[in-house]
């Protein structure tokens, strides 16, 4: 099991935001925002599963308007977020919430579907406390990744030697690659890197690098 890090005394009271449950409202949001920043463009439909704790109080604790300001890429202190649905319905978004009754491995759990045309994206997102989170699935792929180490997220096309492009980058500024998690939609359609490495240092440069590179269409980094 990996190790939490407090990175500031945020991290142990709490994140500013809007709402009243950091589990809620700032980690639900910020489960949105990373499901956003992977799928890399605005959706034109989105289905929110909602499990356990999720399910039943999601109205009340503002979960709904919390996950779906993400999605809009709105931060847990975003003064928007409490009009994020009708910000959705505006652009023309179809969203739709789904409670289940499934039992799963924690309470705060939702499973988000992002549709634009032919692309599908779906992820799985536990809000653990503190508005710290866990990405635990993509597209079906069994991951577990805490965003508490530096990540840098691609979406490219399914092309024979992005994975060794992308390596190169990293190894030419001598950055050590923690776990490196690698799916697709279809062969030869979009496919999603997910790297942890060891430190932050020429964050920028690497994500200009990686944006250049051919094939590639959008690359976000998390601390």
């Amino acid at each position: 099991m990996k190790d939490l890090r407090f990175n500031s005394v945020f991290d142990i009271i709490g994140p500013v935001m809007v709402g009243p449950s950091s589990s809620h409202t700032a980690g639900a949001a910020r489960i949105g925002k990373v499901v956003r920043s992977i799928f890399g463009e605005e959706p034109e439909k989105i289905t929110i599963d909602l499990y356990e704790s999720f399910a039943k109080t999601y109205r009340g604790h503002g979960t709904d308007v919390a996950i779906v300001g993400g999605l809009l890429g709105m931060e847990p202190d975003d003064e928007r977020l409490a009009d994020s649905l009708k910000i959705a319905y505006d652009k023309g978004i179809k969203v739709a919430f789904v409670p289940k009754s499934d039992k799963v491995d924690h309470p705060n759990t939702t499973k988000i579907t992002m549709v634009k045309g032919d692309r599908k994206l779906t992820v799985t997102g536990v809000s653990i406390g503190g508005g710290n989170i866990q990405i635990s699935e993509i597209n079906g792929f069994k991951i577990s990744l805490s965003m508490g180490t530096p990540t840098y997220i691609t979406i490219h096309q399914d092309v024979a030697g992005m994975i060794a492009k992308v390596t190169d980058v990293f190894s030419n500024r001598d950055i050590n690659i923690g776990t490196m998690t690698v799916t697709r939609e279809s062969k030869g359609e979009k496919a999603i890197m997910i790297i942890e490495v060891d430190d932050r240092k020429d964050h920028e440069e690497i994500l200009e690098k990686l944006k250049s590179l051919k094939n590639m269409d959008n690359v976000t980094f998390f601390e």
